[in-house]
């Protein structure tokens, strides 16, 4: 059975608290994505009913980074069981609706220039797009560390 040495001790530490940082970057991009589109939303549409619309727009949310086997993990998203003001409509319908371009409340307003799919656009722009892996290796490239794409 291998022991660790020092140096490869050090060098563990060292890489796992890169990883930390790096989920916490990237949870915070995620995280503020959501909240871009979700403020875009209401940019889109006056809201009638502003507990509601602060509700909304507070309803993003990000946990601590947290060690998980030999990462880190963080979960980043839109906490749709907050948005309980609602008589007629489940948290999860409000966002569901939020995240279909053109309907605010259930109701197409697309003729009203509505063109936001809070969550979808949001991870458009940073996953799928690739635009998060490109900040992440910038981040990193930034920490010294030397990147090949």
């Amino acid at each position: 059975m291998a022991t660790k040495t020092g140096g490869s001790k050090e060098l563990e530490a060292y890489l796992l608290n890169a990883c930390k940082q790096l989920c916490e970057f990237a949870s915070n991009e995620v995280y503020e994505a959501i909240n871009y589109f979700i403020a875009q939303y209401y940019n889109e549409w006056t809201p009638q009913y502003y507990q509601r619309s602060y509700d909304m727009l507070h309803s993003a949310f990000k946990t601590t980074v947290k060690k998980q086997g030999n990462g880190y993990v963080a979960e980043v998203g839109i906490d749709y069981e907050s948005l309980n003001n609602y008589e007629e409509a489940t948290g999860f319908q409000i966002i569901s609706w939020a995240n279909t371009k053109g309907v605010h409340g259930g109701i197409d307003v697309s003729n009203q220039g509505a063109d936001t799919a809070v969550y979808d656009d949001a991870i458009n722009s940073t996953i799928t797009s690739g635009q998060l892996l490109k900040d992440c290796v910038m981040y990193l490239r930034n920490k010294g560390f030397n990147i090949i794409t």
